[in-house]
């Protein structure tokens, strides 16, 4: 019988822990600023398509620094790749906070910068450390990630009112990363070089002639670019429709709650599938439903942030999930995730500035929201495709 040291117990229990403080900080440094956005734009003046640029940054972010990532770990190890990613996320949010509009966006790409770093290494630390238990793990951090997005989209806004103003209120989200960055130090001694992949593999550009790889990509892809258009612009939407601010950055809050729900589902059904078709298309489905729904029968908003927040959640763990299930190693894996999420950000970073500028040309949200709908019917079909029980070679 295999027993195991409390030393060795103690490490795996401070890794996880570590790993879910981490993903505490991927989201909620850059979605924390969309109850805010308003509030920004009139003191400086930005236009509608500018303020859209605040959450365009981070993803071109994303989709730029995200296939340098494997490489940096490569010199680095993981561990303090991870190490960077949090003292980057917290010199953007300082450099943020400060008094000038050119350094809104200067510390807004800054965080973009450190969420990549982490988006990329974090599945692979998880492919490495526990390859037994992806799909939980997976999970687990998607809904610390959701957590931690709802708690901070619930706090900024009250802190805004009550003296701290939009600038107090962004750089209290330091918070999270600081915490992630303490509990992430005793891993600095246990970095390992040259585990996540290999230089041979990182060169081989064989993945981007797969099929099943681009299937996978556009699925999660295209979830990226609905998710940040719903994130970036639901409080503007519900405003606009006669919410209160208050009550926009309730459901704003209400909404990374929601996708966090799905990490306690998914992956108890997905060891019971044959494979993850139905599941892809229901999840996508509902996105589409949901972004419909919050044009024709606003008052319903509620019922209507539950289910896109679900079904977008749960999108995205089937995503992340397919990088280790598609692929047939873990090199491979490395590979395939660069690609997902440098593309995938790329394209998502396209959705904010355009339905900024339609909603700007047309005056309302009709056209952004239908459009929403329309691109999550295409998701729902790359989900057949990548859902198929299938390993690329």
């Amino acid at each position: 019988m295999r027993t195991v040291s409390p030393s060795a117990a103690r490490h795996t229990w401070l890794l996880i822990a570590g790993i879910l403080l981490i993903a505490s900080t991927l989201r909620v440094t850059f979605t924390g600023a969309a109850p805010l956005l308003d509030a920004i734009r009139a003191e400086y003046g930005l236009t509608t398509a500018q303020t859209g640029l605040l959450t365009t940054l981070p993803l071109l972010a994303f989709g730029l620094v995200s296939p340098l990532a494997a490489g940096i770990a490569q010199r680095l190890g993981i561990e303090r790749s991870l190490f960077v990613a949090l003292l980057l996320i917290c010199i953007g949010i300082a450099v943020r906070s400060l008094p000038a509009v050119s350094l809104l966006f200067v510390g807004t790409a800054i965080i973009g910068c450190g969420i990549a770093l982490g988006n990329v290494l974090l599945p692979g630390l998880i492919k490495r450390d526990f390859a037994g238990n992806v799909a939980r793990m997976t999970g687990a951090y998607s809904v610390t990630m959701g957590a931690a997005a709802a708690l901070g989209s619930a706090m900024v806004v009250p802190l805004a009112l009550n003296g701290f103003g939009w600038r107090g209120a962004l750089l209290g989200l330091m918070v999270f990363p600081l915490l992630a960055f303490l509990l992430w130090l005793p891993q600095w001694r246990a970095a390992k070089t040259a585990t996540l992949t290999t230089s041979r593999t990182l060169k081989s550009r064989g993945i981007w002639r797969s099929s099943l790889a681009w299937q996978v990509t556009l699925f999660l892809g295209i979830n990226s670019l609905v998710y940040y258009v719903v994130i970036g612009w639901l409080p503007a939407i519900l405003i606009g429709q006669g919410y209160s601010e208050a009550q926009a950055g309730s459901l704003h809050g209400l909404l990374q709650l929601a996708t966090a729900a799905p990490g306690f589902v998914i992956p108890l059904v997905l060891h019971r599938l044959k494979d993850q078709r139905g599941i892809a298309i229901l999840v996508a489905l509902m996105c589409a439903v949901s972004a419909a729904g919050y044009w024709l029968f606003p008052a319903q908003a509620v019922v209507w942030t539950l289910i896109f927040g679900f079904g977008s959640g749960a999108t995205m763990i089937l995503g992340l999930t397919f990088i280790g299930l598609r692929a047939s190693s873990a090199h491979q894996a490395a590979a395939l995730s660069g690609m997902a999420q440098s593309v995938g950000y790329l394209l998502a970073a396209c959705g904010p500035p355009l339905m900024g500028k339609i909603h700007d040309a047309s005056g309302d949200w009709h056209i952004p929201l239908y459009a929403v709908a329309v691109i999550s019917l295409v998701m729902a079909l790359f989900g057949a495709l990548a859902g198929r029980d299938r390993e690329i070679h």
